[in-house]
């Protein structure tokens, strides 16, 4: 759907990772499978639900493509620009199946039901495709894969959530974890292909959601982040819950109930959650980010477009105003919360008026990071069948700039802000830059950066820093 580019330093958008599984032996098991991850967190974490599978059949995680019997790619149907990268890498994993000739490579994910006929037969380049909700039927497809035969399986369903399946933390750093708690997506935005890649919106059980975070807390870790293509609508009934939700039969589970279930686990337990849709986001929730120290005051509100003209063709089901009046209503609730967006330039039939539009929200909302595309159209997708993609690409390109280079402004005034006060960090890791420092983040998702020395501190401690210098993306301090 875009080309992209963002400026933030935890980057939630990764790509092309591929991960060891956090605390397994990949020596102890009969055969070695190699995972490769492109797009949201939403695919990272069905990432770790493969490895789980693959795991209870015999497969054993690699992080070398080249000494694997199965390489999976699992990919991202949002940018354009994603299709040559997935086929850029399996033609390297096929040089690689030539030096290894039992070697399979499937793809997995939302490029799967639109190019599965390309993949298997025009280029032949993979032998098993498997979309996002068969997940389940990987070990029969790997064995009809292992005969010669093409395996697919990309049928969409209406109630899978593999709430049963314990996932494999990949690339784990034993402290932070994502859970999903719903799949799909109802909203029919008029440039999204995810409705149509991952079907309609269910939610899993609230019991199970409740139990995986718990598990997380018991063995160590400290902050999970709920997943869902739009966690807001989340909403869930039954007749069983067990003593630790402190629920009655039969109440609905709402997402703010949700949230303070998963708050109560333990308050060492730090919750975040994405994605939220505007139109979904209640005062419910906010009250509730409110109530709870643990629930970090951090949202990410994707906007799209500044122009109400843009936002209908879009069908995102609100106007520039109403957007502006819910900023206000977060920070009226939550004063201080961290706020991030998504944006697209150049959409169908954009004007310059729509452009300026989008900058002057952005200035109003004061966004501390976003996720900035330009458009281009996918198939499939109902803007695909209605509208013209109008907009040269260079004046989509032009405007891009614009909107990065308010962003950036945006950030370094936002990170600026910080200077001379204190937050709660988590420790999370070692720095990128340099082993003698720690990164973390504070509550509204700005990351942190300081020094280790004279400290005996380790990740998954709190600790408290004072905010000394920043860049335009990381805040540097010194713990006090």
């Amino acid at each position: 759907m875009f080309d992209s580019v963002q400026t933030a330093a935890h980057d939630e958008n990764r790509q092309g990772e591929a991960f060891r599984p956090f605390g397994s032996d990949p020596n102890g098991y009969r055969k070695k499978f190699y995972i490769e991850s492109y797009g949201c967190a939403m695919n990272f974490a069905d990432s770790e639900i493969v490895a789980s599978i693959l795991h209870d059949n015999g497969f054993g995680a690699t992080p070398n493509y080249e000494e694997a019997d199965l390489v999976l790619l699992n990919t991202c149907s949002i940018r354009e620009k994603a299709e040559q990268t997935v086929r850029n890498r399996l033609h390297l994993f096929r040089q690689a199946k030539r030096n290894r000739p039992g070697m399979l490579i499937g793809v997995l994910g939302c490029m799967a039901e639109r190019l599965k006929a390309k993949f298997l037969e025009q280029e032949r380049l993979v032998d098993m495709v498997v979309g996002p909700d068969a997940y389940r039927t990987l070990p029969g497809l790997i064995e009809e894969a292992g005969t010669g035969q093409k395996a697919v399986n990309v049928l969409l369903s209406r109630d899978e959530t593999y709430a049963d399946i314990s996932p494999v933390r990949l690339g784990s750093n034993g402290i932070t974890a994502f859970v999903s708690i719903m799949r799909g997506c109802n909203n029919m935005c008029s440039f999204c292909v995810v409705p149509f890649t991952r079907g309609r919106e269910r939610s899993r059980d609230a019991v199970s959601i409740v139990r995986e975070c718990m598990d997380l807390y018991n063995r160590g870790f400290r902050e999970v982040t709920l997943l869902g293509q739009n966690v807001d609508s989340y909403y869930w009934t039954s007749e069983e819950f067990p003593e630790q939700t402190g629920m009655q039969q039969t109440e609905p589970v709402t997402f703010a109930k949700l949230l303070e279930q998963v708050a109560l686990i333990a308050p060492s337990l730090r919750v975040r959650f994405s994605t939220s849709h505007p139109k979904d986001i209640t005062d419910e929730v906010l009250y509730t980010m409110a109530k709870y120290e643990n629930i970090c005051k951090s949202i990410h509100l994707p906007v799209q477009s500044g122009s109400t003209r843009i936002l209908q063709l879009m069908n995102r089901t609100y106007t520039r105003e109403w957007y502006k009046a819910k900023i206000d209503r977060i920070l009226e609730i939550i004063p201080g919360c961290g706020l991030s967006s998504d944006i697209i330039a150049g959409f169908c039939t954009e004007t310059e008026e729509d452009h300026r539009d989008t900058l002057s929200l952005m200035e109003y909302a004061r966004y501390d990071l976003s996720y900035m595309y330009f458009y281009s159209e996918r198939p499939g997708t109902l803007a695909a069948r209605r509208y013209k993609d109008d907009i040269p690409e260079e004046v989509k390109k032009r405007r891009l700039d614009e909107i990065v280079r308010l962003q950036r402004r945006l950030s370094a005034e936002s990170n600026a802000r910080e200077v001379g006060k204190t937050f709660k960090v988590l420790i999370e890791q070692n720095s990128k830059k340099s082993t003698n420092d720690w990164s973390g983040r504070t509550s509204q998702s700005k990351v942190v950066v300081f020094s280790k020395a004279g400290t005996d501190h380790r990740p998954g401690d709190y600790v408290t820093v004072r905010i000394k210098d920043c860049t335009g993306g990381t805040l540097l301090g010194e713990i006090i």
